[in-house]
């Protein structure tokens, strides 16, 4: 059954009516909600979140810092339904010497972590790992844990990142399957996709990843990227097979198009601009501090002084753009409490679109819908180098809708237009320059130009970044400076290989004797994008981009 027109509403409707103050602890606003389910299909637990289900609880853990990483309590598997647990949390926690930690390990089993038996060995080859990898990282169709869990339950096997990411992620499963491609992992390519065609079929969207948690956001769009890419394996019959799909996760970003006005310019994901011109902005639903980092949301809320929902909303909708966080988001530019996410009209998000688009146009039969989606395309090109272009910097740059200027913060986000081929020859031109005076450091490309202590940031590099302005730089014949990020992305990551028998997450490209740093948690080990990214950087030598 597809739930797309019954769960979205009533995922927006349990975002938007949270406890309006993050730090109550005291009363469980929750309790006075109840919410008709129609459909026999869905248990009201399936649909809530963990801060929804335990309400108090939850709170008490989080605030508490029980565990040093917030994500670990709402991956937790609970013993019993959220309504046992509550009543044996309120009969219990007023009790002489009641132990809330004893509770909750008592009440909820640890996270899932699969007993792999696998351990590094240094004696295999970077390649080598990475391919005894994928099994390790690799979860079986079905797998769940309860009613009152968190996990949303996959019909296919999917390849999550690792450490901490015990779950599927939507663009982080793009750079994922280049290397299952390029590793000739052809059955596991399919069934990311078919995964990923369920969440749209079922939720109207693709989520952040399939945990209750992530229901009120997406990540960047890439699965017509990732059809493209199934497409590369099997043949053209791919786009036909996925056509409806994509046409959906378009319609899901460009839900409120029709209700923007000059007094009401941004609805949803989409913003007007001048001249009729509409773009897209990232955007989460919800309202109220992310259940996974509640404590340093609520913290950051209390030190930003700002409307607690506000706040909330654009920590929210930075962690939907996948740079959580970045000097790019920032009105200081220094600090999170000033993010200011959804008055941002974003290159990279557009260009994404603009790709989609693209592939629909490319892929779909019928003549009239073809021109459409053509037409589409070609306004959306034309925005993104009107209004995302600053012709002083020599740059694709955010454009903060809400005062009509750049934000004036560089990153990596301006070489997705190369990416998807929306740049005029002369602007790839002027990116290359830049991207080789400024951000090409000695392990890689630096993703902004700010040292702000935030992973998405100076002195980091992230491998999907990395192989973006690669095979965006190729697509316009600047080889030279492409082989260069290449060969210095490929050497660090040799070297971490070469030291602690593990690639991770993200690099440090500008000290090279380090690993990395930077967050809101320690550098992850596994690691998908990592492991796809170095695997088709790898395969370059035989297959050059197009």
């Amino acid at each position: 059954m597809r739930l797309a027109y019954l769960l979205w509403p009533l995922v927006v409707l349990f975002a938007c009516n949270a406890d309006r103050d993050p730090t109550l602890s005291a009363n469980d606003a929750s309790e006075a909600r109840t919410v008709e389910i129609v459909s026999d299909s869905l248990d009201t637990e399936r649909l809530q979140a963990p801060d929804e289900l335990f309400g108090e609880l939850f709170r008490e853990v989080q605030m508490q810092q029980l565990y040093p990483d917030g994500k670990t309590f709402v991956d937790m598997i609970p013993q019993q339904s959220a309504r046992a647990i509550m009543e044996a949390y309120r009969a219990e926690r007023s009790a002489q010497g009641f132990d809330l930690k004893n509770f909750v390990e008592t009440h909820f089993d640890p996270p899932a972590s699969p007993e792999s038996g696998f351990t590094s060995d240094g004696s295999r080859s970077i390649t080598d790992h990475i391919d005894a990898l994928w099994p390790v990282l690799t979860r079986r169709a079905g797998s769940d844990e309860g009613s009152a869990g968190s996990l949303i339950v996959l019909p296919q096997d999917y390849v999550v990142p690792g450490g901490r990411f015990r779950e599927v992620y939507y663009w982080d499963s793009y750079f994922t399957l280049l290397g299952l491609a390029a590793a000739g992992q052809d059955s596991l390519v399919r069934s990311m996709v078919t995964n990923f065609a369920y969440l749209i079929d079922e939720l109207g969207f693709i989520p952040n990843g399939n945990r209750t948690y992530y229901l009120t956001r997406s990540q960047p769009p890439f699965f017509g990227l990732m059809v493209e890419v199934l497409a590369g394996i099997e043949g053209e019959q791919v786009y036909a097979e996925f056509l409806e799909q994509m046409e959906a996760e378009h319609a899901f970003w460009m839900r409120g198009e029709g209700e923007v006005t000059a007094a009401r310019p941004a609805v949803n994901h989409v913003v007007l601009l001048g001249d009729s011109t509409v773009l897209n902005r990232y955007y989460d639903a919800g309202d109220r501090p992310r259940a996974e980092s509640y404590r340093e949301d609520v913290l950051t809320i209390r030190e930003s002084g700002r409307d607690s929902q506000l706040v909330a909303r654009h920590l929210r909708s930075g962690a939907e753009s996948g740079w959580d966080f970045s000097a790019r988001w920032f009105a200081d530019g220094q600090n999170l409490s000033t993010i200011v996410t959804t008055d941002i009209v974003p290159p990279d998000l557009n260009a994404l679109l603009y790709k989609l688009e693209t592939l629909l146009a490319e892929h779909t039969e019928l003549i009239p819908e073809k021109e459409a989606w053509q037409q589409r395309a070609d306004r959306r090109r034309v925005a993104i180098n009107d209004y995302l272009w600053n012709e002083s910097s020599g740059w694709y740059e955010d454009h903060n809708w809400s005062t009509g200027e750049f934000t004036g913060y560089l990153t990596l986000a301006g070489v997705y237009p190369l990416f998807v081929e929306a740049a005029p020859e002369d602007r790839a031109v002027a990116v290359a320059r830049r991207l080789e005076s400024e951000f090409l450091a000695p392990g890689g490309l630096r993703t902004s130009l700010q040292q702000t202590g935030q992973q998405w940031d100076a002195p980091n590099g992230w491998p999907p970044l990395q192989w973006m302005a690669y095979a965006g730089l190729r697509h316009y014949g600047i080889d030279d400076l492409a082989t260069s990020i290449r060969s210095r992305w490929m050497t660090n990551n040799e070297r971490v290989y070469e030291n602690v028998d593990k690639l991770v997450e993200k690099y440090n490209v500008e000290d090279i004797t380090l690993e990395a740093g930077g967050g809101e948690y320690p550098v992850q080990d596994g690691f998908g994008w990592s492991n796809g990214v170095y695997l088709r950087m790898a395969s370059e030598v035989a297959t050059p981009p197009e």
